[in-house]
């Protein structure tokens, strides 16, 4: 798969068959959406093309608001994008500036002086453009002047996925990562640097990584602790993960991020892991004291361990 970040300066694409978004999750809606595309582009021996943003739209035109946490980072994105077996990627910088382009002016310079598209695949309920004016109605009757044809994922093709990047959120939100799962097809994932923490969890027996994410924009689940996988150094661990404030042992005013990888004993401070969303075992709650909070860590890991020796987290 290639990536460009220059649309001026793009090297020959044969025939291209062009899909547009932001694909935040790249979901099993949007992958409707890449096979769909693909199917395409092989039929007329052209190359599939996914026109994309960044930073996400919502962030240029509303940089007041805080609250939008995105389900991947860019390269999350990219790694997920190249599994479905798109050619190519165009990631155009979202500036102010080009959110005021109108439809018109964005199909006639970018989708057909720049690019020379063939065919647009798109969503019957996609919207682009100033003032969300390119409408599906719109590219059927722009394509005939310009010689593309637009291929419509219809309604029934995608409602009856019931999918949407807005859900998806919603469900991390609440802490449940298995139906989030359901909906990207993956488990959800977080990557961060493991750093210094108060090293309370050697202490008792749980040795924590203490993360912090590379990406201040990534969504966060609940609050709560949750059955894991932990990669690191291109291996596979099983791991339980807190994320909250600590209240029985040493209550923090913001969230930590914090996982007991089963079965694991080296330093990696300093290193980045990524760990993956299984289940959510219990919410994080206060206890009378340390000797309750260590029995509750234990039933904790038996648990993980029954369900991944069941094969209910695999």
């Amino acid at each position: 798969m290639r990536v460009f970040y220059d649309i001026d300066h793009l090297p020959r694409i044969s025939s291209p068959v062009l899909t547009i978004g932001t694909f935040d999750g790249v979901h099993i809606g949007h992958q409707k959406i890449i096979q769909q595309l693909n199917k395409e582009a092989e039929k007329i021996g052209g190359e599939s093309v996914l026109f994309t943003f960044f930073p996400h739209p919502r962030m240029v035109l509303f940089p007041e608001d805080n609250g939008l946490k995105l389900l991947q980072t860019q390269q999350e994105k990219l790694q997920k994008l190249e599994k479905f077996g798109l050619q190519n990627v165009i990631v155009i910088p979202f500036t102010f500036e080009f959110s005021r382009l109108t439809a018109l002016e964005f199909v006639r310079d970018f989708l057909v002086n720049k690019l020379n598209i063939k065919k647009l695949v798109i969503g019957y309920d996609h919207q682009f453009g100033k003032n969300r004016e390119g409408t599906i109605e719109y590219l059927k009757d722009v394509s005939s002047t310009y010689a593309f044809d637009v291929i419509e994922i219809p309604a029934q093709e995608i409602d009856e996925i019931n999918v949407s990047s807005t859900k998806i959120r919603t469900a991390i939100k609440e802490g449940n990562v298995e139906l989030a799962n359901s909906y990207l097809g993956e488990p959800y994932e977080l990557s961060g640097i493991v750093v210094h923490g108060n090293a309370l969890g050697r202490t008792i027996g749980f040795p924590t990584a203490n993360l912090d994410p590379v990406d201040s924009f990534k969504l966060l689940p609940a609050n709560g602790v949750y059955a894991v996988k932990v990669l690191y150094a291109e291996k596979e661990y099983i791991g339980m993960m807190n994320i909250g404030f600590r209240p029985t042992m040493n209550f923090s005013d913001r969230p930590n991020l914090e996982v007991h990888i089963l079965d694991f004993d080296k330093d990696i401070y300093g290193e980045k892991i990524t760990v993956l969303f299984l289940s959510k075992i219990r919410e994080e709650k206060k206890f009378s004291g340390v000797d309750q909070l260590i029995e509750q860590l234990r039933e904790d890991e038996n648990s993980i361990r029954t369900d991944i020796h069941t094969g209910r987290l695999l």
